[in-house]
């Protein structure tokens, strides 16, 4: 069984198979109309089942769409509309869902569900978005860093701002892609102890600042995400900002990186909060290639996830 639930759980030549696998996917598609068929429909006849629990525009609309482009089928779940919403158990959606589906995806809140859906599938399940972690959003985003700088071993990526879900991800990445990973974030707001430990113990190049004036001198991409996240209350609202104002990641801190860098955000962003306008929609800013490469790699993680790739 193949799942796809956090980057530190799968084996680094599979992650590179996977992105390799998107780059070329991607390119074979050149000119194609959206609702065409990959040559060979790799997944003709697989059905992939769509669990919502948290609102979604890129994730929804991506897999959906990916799902289509490789001959197969897609079927939207939401919670709500869901015995799942009643009290059934995490455990009989799973057993049921593997009656009818080939594929699961879910995004969700605790990290806990998405483990338990796992535990008792009899079918793949890939990780749309935990509180814990989001490891198809790094994989467009390696994606992205590599279509616009070449291959990312060997490359440094500053992250700014919350040490959240994506943050988290960000550092997993960094000891399975082999880059350098530099994180300015508040104290109250750092990343979890234990990715930082499994990072070190593999010895990857993390290293966490309060300065990010430091964390972004001279690396090849500066990355950020919204202040306030999915489940963050608004009675928390004024405090985090507070917090983060000094992490905006403004043309000032952005010229501190390299001549060539990048910058990434995997939206829904606040523009002017955790960076500017001027940086969201400035010539450095890949944004919109990162949110496409969504389709792509989550093809490739789908392929993958079935034997297919």
């Amino acid at each position: 069984m193949r799942h796809f639930l956090d980057l530190h759980a799968v084996a680094p030549e599979d992650l590179r198979a996977m992105i390799d696998a998107a780059h070329a996917a991607k390119a074979a598609r050149a000119g194609l109309p959206r609702g065409a068929t990959d040559q060979g429909a790799p997944l003709a006849g697989r059905i992939l089942g769509m669990i919502f629990e948290k609102p979604s525009t890129r994730t929804r609309v991506s897999f959906d769409v990916g799902i289509r482009q490789l001959g197969g089928q897609g079927l939207m779940l939401s919670s709500a509309e869901m015995q799942l919403g009643r009290g059934e158990s995490i455990a009989d959606t799973a057993r049921v869902l593997s009656r009818f589906l080939d594929i699961v995806m879910i995004r969700t809140g605790p990290h806990e569900k998405l483990l338990e859906l796992a535990r008792h599938a009899a079918i793949p399940v890939i990780n749309g978005l935990t509180d814990a972690s989001h490891p198809c959003q790094l994989m467009a985003d390696v994606m992205t860093i590599e279509e616009q700088l070449g291959p990312i071993k060997g490359r440094t990526v500053a992250w700014v701002g919350d040490g959240n879900n994506m943050c988290a991800s960000f550092i997993e990445a960094a000891a399975q892609f082999g880059f350098a990973l530099r994180i300015a974030c508040p104290e109250p707001l750092s990343p979890p102890r234990d990715v930082l430990a499994w990072a070190a113990e593999r010895g990857a190049d993390v290293h966490v600042t309060r300065d990010p004036r430091e964390a972004v001198s001279g690396v090849d991409v500066v990355a950020t995400d919204t202040w306030i996240s999915m489940g963050d209350t608004d009675r928390s609202r004024e405090k985090r900002h507070a917090m983060l104002r000094p992490f905006q990641v403004n043309a000032a801190l952005v010229e501190l990186a390299a001549p060539h860098a990048i910058f990434l955000h995997c939206l829904p962003a606040h523009p002017g909060e955790e960076a500017s306008e001027e940086v969201m929609y400035g010539p450095r800013s890949v944004i919109f290639d990162e949110a496409e490469n969504r389709l792509h790699a989550q093809k490739a993680v789908m392929r993958w996830c079935l034997g297919a790739l």
